[in-house]
């Protein structure tokens, strides 16, 4: 449930008019565990002063898959993004992915110009999948 409360706050701080706005527990259960390949959910916490878990900032769902880690989707706390935890996920998982000798870490669509979507072009080398197979995407085409 506190993953779930995080996500809520996200959605509706960040996504409010976007299709996952209205997503239920039940929907949330079914995105994490209603897959095919390997799935977890990592979480990020802020420190404790007692030493023990700190406050849920962030989750990442992530696939893992056999050349790479796939970020299917992250949220965090919307009054961290000051912070840049989205940019820390994913550059944790690089970590993460080269620690496991995997080469890839894919961060799902992008659609060039989107606002919500135009982090992902920071991060290099950006390849795309075209109708061909993947491919470099030059700075120009960012």
């Amino acid at each position: 449930m506190e993953q779930f409360d995080l996500l809520r706050r996200y959605l509706t701080a960040r996504h409010a008019e976007g299709g996952m706005a209205d997503m239920t527990w039940h929907d949330y259960v079914a995105m994490v565990e209603d897959t095919a390949v390997r799935t977890h959910l990592i979480e990020y916490r802020l420190p404790s002063p007692d030493g023990g878990p700190g406050d849920l900032a962030a989750c990442a769902l992530v696939d893992v898959l056999s050349d790479g880690l796939s970020l299917v989707y992250s949220f965090y706390d919307p009054g961290l993004s000051k912070r840049s935890p989205g940019s820390f996920m994913i550059l944790d998982h690089v970590i993460q992915a080269r620690s496991a000798g995997l080469p890839y870490v894919y961060l799902g669509y992008w659609v060039s110009g989107s606002d919500k979507m135009d982090y992902k072009a920071r991060f290099r080398p950006l390849e795309v999948l075209k109708p061909g197979g993947w491919r470099l995407l030059s700075a120009s085409e960012r």
